[in-house]
């Protein structure tokens, strides 16, 4: 498989020879106004160029994943560029009614059971926050196992904060290569939207020995974990040689 980093939680996924799209937020640099009641909300998202071209993302594509329609995972640029008969897997029946509403013809709400071209996804959970008013305020968020005979277990977490249900998908799935969203971008007085380091820390703890990806990071107004600090941290903890904090553009193979 190989993995890039494109950009915040977009991230291209090569796997089992077919090119899947996840969370696509394809704007340019300071397209979208800050996120509200959030630090740097002056600022405007994404705070970050892209580091290839749309067309360059776009070519040869097969499949999109939206693990939840916040604009940062499926943007107004997203919506428009995308071809209208690739597949898209959504979340929700709810979500996919509003994706075909915007004229996409082939939607399909991931399951447990999920096969595409002989690949198996599968649908994880997800707490995008924590306590009962962040989580109302965020909706529901998923994540995606991919599985294939020729491949690793990849672990795509999506926007969640730890709990005990993501040791429980590691536990389940046993994936070699874990994908993070780990920024722990942020509302004011509310905390924490998806993963900071300590919550990457219980990861590496739950996968010792898997490969962890740090994604979602220093791209929108929010974040508060810098790819610095998380890599300083990681030497601290003693398990920087398990996990990789890509730059935009980068990418990996496994």
């Amino acid at each position: 498989m190989k993995i890039t980093q494109i950009r915040n939680a977009t991230i291209v996924v090569e796997y089992a020879n077919k090119k899947f799209l996840i969370d696509p937020m394809l704007a340019e640099k300071g397209t979208y106004p800050a996120f509200q009641n959030t630090i740097r909300h002056d600022l405007y998202n994404p705070s970050v160029s892209l580091p290839i071209s749309i067309d360059n993302i776009l070519d040869g594509l097969d499949a999109v994943i939206v693990t939840h329609l916040h604009l940062d995972h499926f943007d107004d640029v997203a919506k428009n560029v995308l071809p209208k008969d690739i597949k898209v897997f959504v979340q929700s029946d709810a979500e996919g009614k509003e994706v075909k509403a915007i004229g996409f013809k082939n939607v399909e709400v991931l399951q447990q059971d999920t096969v595409f071209e002989g690949i198996q996804l599968v649908k994880t959970k997800g707490e995008h926050g924590r306590g009962e008013e962040l989580l109302n305020l965020m909706g529901e968020v998923c994540g995606v196992v991919f599985k294939h005979p020729s491949e690793e277990v990849l672990y795509v977490a999506g926007d969640t904060v730890w709990y005990d249900a993501i040791g429980d998908e590691i536990h389940t799935h046993q994936p070699e290569i874990i994908v993070v969203n780990s920024g722990d971008n942020q509302v004011l007085d509310l905390g924490s939207l998806i993963m900071g380091k300590e919550d990457v820390y219980e990861v590496h703890k739950a996968a010792p020995n898997s490969k962890i990806i740090a994604v979602h990071m220093e791209a929108v107004n929010h974040w508060t974990l810098s790819r610095e600090e998380l890599k300083n941290f990681s030497k601290e903890r003693e398990f920087s040689s398990n996990i990789l904090v890509p730059e935009d553009g980068e990418s990996y193979s496994f």
